[in-house]
């Protein structure tokens, strides 16, 4: 079984879980992220083989409010075919943009599967890298979120989408 390393990152939001493999990027986690990912088999990473660097920059531009040139290398393997296709539309998600889980759910070609793309979204194992985030209800309110309604609405807010309350 490969081995799954992890290291801590400071934000604006607290601390961040990164977690990677050696095929990449595997896992963003917030202190209180719900559900909690399975922490087990990680070992932590001291830094020698720079696996975090990217990700680490990747982070660190987009919170001081620019837009990173290019994504770190992602491993989305461990999710199932269909939370892959729900992570890979939102992915197309544009900053600053927001979408629904039922435009989501038709852009994968099942639109009546709106509550399964809601779950893959919940489970979404990289937020910020695939910006689950910018997905609301159909009637424009927040829904939930792994790191918090507060921190998606940071979030949202930092990318200049405007909320209506």
């Amino acid at each position: 079984m490969p081995a799954t390393y992890f290291t801590t990152h400071a934000s604006p939001l607290g601390e961040l879980t990164l977690v990677a493999s050696e095929e990449g990027l595997c896992g963003l986690y917030f202190t209180d992220h719900s559900p909690a990912p399975e922490r087990k088999a990680w070992k932590r990473d001291n830094g020698t083989r720079f696996r975090f660097d990217a990700a680490r920059a990747w982070l660190d531009t987009w919170f001081a409010g620019s837009r990173p040139r290019r994504l770190p290398r992602l491993s989305i393997s461990k999710g199932t075919p269909f939370q892959r296709r729900v992570w890979e539309v939102l992915q197309t998600i544009p900053q600053g943009k927001t979408t629904t889980y039922g435009d989501i759910a038709r852009a994968i070609g099942s639109p009546r599967a709106i509550r399964a793309v809601g779950a893959a979204v919940g489970r979404n194992p990289l937020s910020l890298f695939i910006p689950c985030h910018r997905v609301i209800g159909r009637d424009g309110t927040l829904t939930g979120y792994a790191g918090g309604l507060q921190r998606k609405t940071w979030l949202l807010e930092h990318e200049g989408v405007s909320l209506t309350t």
